[in-house]
């Protein structure tokens, strides 16, 4: 879904054009988002629960300040600031405060009425539906989804008197459908619910719309002798010593109580103990018995073990397996977020590792993030977990959005956090997407602005948070077809190329995020030396716009222990946890010497692009084309390269 996000080129026309003469639009969006309907407008004694979001001081100077601590010839450079220069740094001005209450109270909406936070981030209200629609010139309709008839409240646009306009970064409830949706359950895994857990509810809920992001299941191994541990055969099924061989990095030896890994997994995902030891076992013998430490269980969460099967395992048994051991004996902590009603959004996770976010230019979105406490039977009673979990210094996050779920105001306060995160030293990673071109579950986007099938066409569906440049977006890559990894390795051959087999790697160009500096140079060489042959009409050819992946790793043929049984796995879901394990050892090193973490990562790698192997064939089809193509440098298919452990070591060792 594209959305017209109003700059200030637009006031005076937009002014002009409404009988709202004082009155600019400020966040529009054309038709309901993939799955929605709209069926009648709103009951007018109904009452909305408003919430003004209030624009924050120094956001655009978010870049500079990260590219201070970032960026390899800053003298600057590992110099993270604490949470309390972050903070103060962005408090929002006392003239946005004044001038948004002034307004609400000429509305109607005295101080009586109206709650400021603590924080002063932002302004909660309640209106009746004629209240709300006459303060923000619009109209509010219930929208049902195809899938189980779940209701939401939206409206199609919203305007701001001129004067406010500047002050405010997004209201709720009004054009967002980040609507946590409950799936279908099949039958036989409702009886199995239901009968384990008589007394408890029957709905369980996925993630958000990401379940088109999980992991894909290829096929299952008849038995362990099937395993293929061999180098040799890294192109067949790949193993952790596969990947150690690929990218040259060793096995650990020893842990620095400074350093910290983060996997994050929304419920009902989560890993299986059982499938933890029977993978170690067989690959990590020592590791036998060892789990995340400590698991951080967010918003009521549960490592629950009532349904089992790929679907509710495979992430989590991929995430954890690999990364725990790839970086052992450096412990890694599990951030468990959601209950088993409300589920969880990326929102929930920031709260939980910055309170200061709960707050952040307006908070949550109740219509799209969970409320605590959560109401509904079974549901987490406790109160919102508003910071009081530590975030460690790498973070990786194999689940994603198309960026075009999502209106770009709520897109970007949560990119801002990933800034702020970034300049406290803690690198984020997120998975790239499995569609290549195409969005989750291979939809793209029609001429109208709704999702298509991807083999129907439409213009190519980047995804989110990926695109956000103060995050580092992975892609996958595959050992080629009948490569022994060790012939090709000794004799400098690239045993490597883009992701062909199950998924394709992730990748595109952004329609919300301006082309960072860092990378400005890589994306124009690309589109200069080899220019793709599509049209604005396929994807944002301006030149201009954020690009990813960033890197890449290794997504095809992993080998996971998944309920009991061996099975071969693909996605980008492999890939960012693969990653964040190389650069949570290089943090080891650095914390050894006495340095920081490496924080935000882009800013060095673009500056160094040589420490990555480049790939330079294959290509991540969608939509109905052959996507873009690996070539030499960065490109929107691999990034600029995977891990070279050694050349990685060496330049971060060499910063300050």
């Amino acid at each position: 879904m594209f959305y017209s996000v109003l700059v200030t080129a637009a006031l005076a026309v937009n002014a002009a054009a409404t009988p709202f003469n004082t009155h600019v639009v400020h966040e529009r969006r054309h038709g309901p988002a993939h799955g929605w309907t709209k069926r009648s407008r709103l009951q007018e004694n109904a009452i909305l629960p408003m919430r003004v979001g209030l624009k924050q001081s120094n956001l655009d100077r978010g870049y500079e300040y990260i590219n201070d601590v970032s960026h390899p010839t800053s003298p600057n450079f590992g110099k993270h600031w604490s949470a309390k220069q972050i903070a103060e740094a962005f408090a929002p001005s006392e003239e946005t405060v004044k001038a948004v209450k002034a307004w609400l109270a000429e509305a109607g909406f005295d101080d009586a009425r109206v709650k400021l936070s603590q924080g002063l981030n932002w302004l909660e209200f309640n209106a009746t539906v004629p209240q709300a629609e006459d303060l923000l010139k619009t109209r509010y309709n219930v929208y049902e989804h195809k899938s189980n008839g779940q209701p939401h409240v939206a409206c199609e646009s919203y305007s701001l008197p001129a004067h406010v306009q500047p002050h405010v970064d997004f209201i709720t409830p009004t054009v967002h459908f980040d609507a946590k949706v409950e799936p279908v359950k099949s039958k036989r895994q409702l009886r199995k619910r239901q009968s384990a857990q008589a007394n408890k509810p029957a709905r369980v809920v996925k993630p958000g719309s990401w379940t088109g992001w999980l992991p894909k299941l290829g096929r299952m191994l008849p038995s362990r002798k099937s395993i293929i541990k061999e180098l040799e055969n890294c192109d067949e099924q790949i193993v952790p010593d596969c990947l150690r061989a690929l990218y040259s990095f060793p096995q650990n030896t020893s842990a620095n109580s400074e350093n910290s890994y983060g996997i994050v997994e929304y419920t009902p995902e989560a890993y299986v103990p059982s499938d933890l030891d029977l993978f170690f076992a067989n690959f990590s013998p020592a590791q036998v018995g060892d789990r995340p430490n400590p698991t951080d269980l967010i918003d009521g969460a549960v490592n629950q073990q009532t349904n089992k099967s790929f679907d509710f395992n495979g992430e989590s048994d991929l995430d954890l397996e690999y990364a725990l051991t790839l970086v052992y004996p450096q412990p890694v902590t599990l951030y468990q977020v959601g209950d088993l009603v409300e589920g969880a959004s990326f929102n929930t996770f920031l709260d939980a590792i910055d309170g200061s976010y709960c707050t952040f230019e307006g908070g949550d979105d109740p219509t799209q993030d969970p409320t605590y406490p959560d109401t509904l039977p079974g549901g987490y009673t406790g109160p919102e977990n508003c910071g009081g979990f530590a975030a460690t210094k790498v973070i990786s996050t194999s689940y994603g959005y198309n960026e075009a779920d999502l209106t770009p105001f709520y897109e970007q306060r949560q990119c801002a956090e990933y800034m702020k995160l970034g300049l406290a030293g803690t690198t984020i990673l997120y998975s790239s997407g499995d569609y290549g071109v195409a969005g989750n579950g291979n939809e793209c986007i029609a001429s109208n602005g709704s999702f298509i099938n991807g083999d129907l066409g439409g213009t190519f569906n980047p995804s989110f948070p990926g695109t956000c440049p103060y995050v580092t977006s992975v892609g996958a890559t595959q050992v080629k077809n009948n490569t022994n990894i060790l012939t090709d390795l000794a004799s400098g051959t690239e045993p490597e190329q883009a992701c062909e087999t199950v998924i394709f790697s992730g990748g595109g160009f952004s329609n919300v995020f301006p082309l960072p500096d860092y990378q400005a140079d890589a994306v124009n060489s690309y589109l200069t030396n080899y220019p793709p042959p599509y049209g604005a009409d396929k994807y944002n050819n301006s030149g201009t716009v954020r690009a990813i992946p960033d890197v890449s790793a290794n997504g095809a043929n992993y080998v996971i222990a998944i309920d009991g049984e061996f099975g071969l796995v693909y996605g980008t879901s492999a890939s960012s946890p693969t990653f964040g394990s190389v650069i949570t050892l290089i943090n080891g090193q650095r914390f050894d010497a006495g340095k920081s973490s490496v924080g935000f990562l882009n800013p060095t790698l673009y500056a160094n692009s040589s420490v990555l192997n480049d790939i330079t064939e294959g290509d991540n089809p969608g939509c109905a084309t052959s996507g873009f193509q690996a070539q030499p440098g960065w490109d929107p298919v691999t990034g600029l390269g995977t891990p070279n452990y050694p050349k990685l070591l060496e330049l971060f060792l060499s910063l300050p």
